[in-house]
């Protein structure tokens, strides 16, 4: 180890800046976030991703019916995913997701 470091030209802040990503802070409730960390956890992923995506699912969902498209748009053609992962992958991880969607809609209904 040095016996002086130089921080003048230091940043505050995250490590690896996130490019496309804003960090927010936002009130979920408990069991939607267990159920993204179970779902998560599964499929070997951080539940931040989970949500991330459930959200993204979602609103792709509600833009489609809104303009009532006969073709759905697939999330890869959003360029948000890595590249490698396979059509099959995809459709499994929006079926899986859908899944997790729909528990969370029972949890969350009186």
């Amino acid at each position: 180890m040095k016996d002086e470091y130089d921080f003048s030209n230091a940043k505050r802040g995250a490590v690896a800046s996130s490019k496309s990503k804003t960090r927010i802070t936002i009130m979920l409730d408990d069991a939607v976030i267990e159920a993204a960390r179970a779902l998560a956890e599964s499929e070997g992923f951080g539940y931040q991703t989970v949500i991330n995506n459930t959200l993204r699912q979602a609103l792709l969902n509600h833009r489609e019916t809104t303009a009532e498209l006969d073709q759905r748009t697939t999330i890869a053609n959003a360029g948000h995913f890595k590249e490698g992962i396979t059509a099959l992958e995809l459709k499994n991880l929006e079926k899986k997701l859908t899944e997790v969607l729909s528990e969370i809609h029972r949890v969350m209904t009186p």
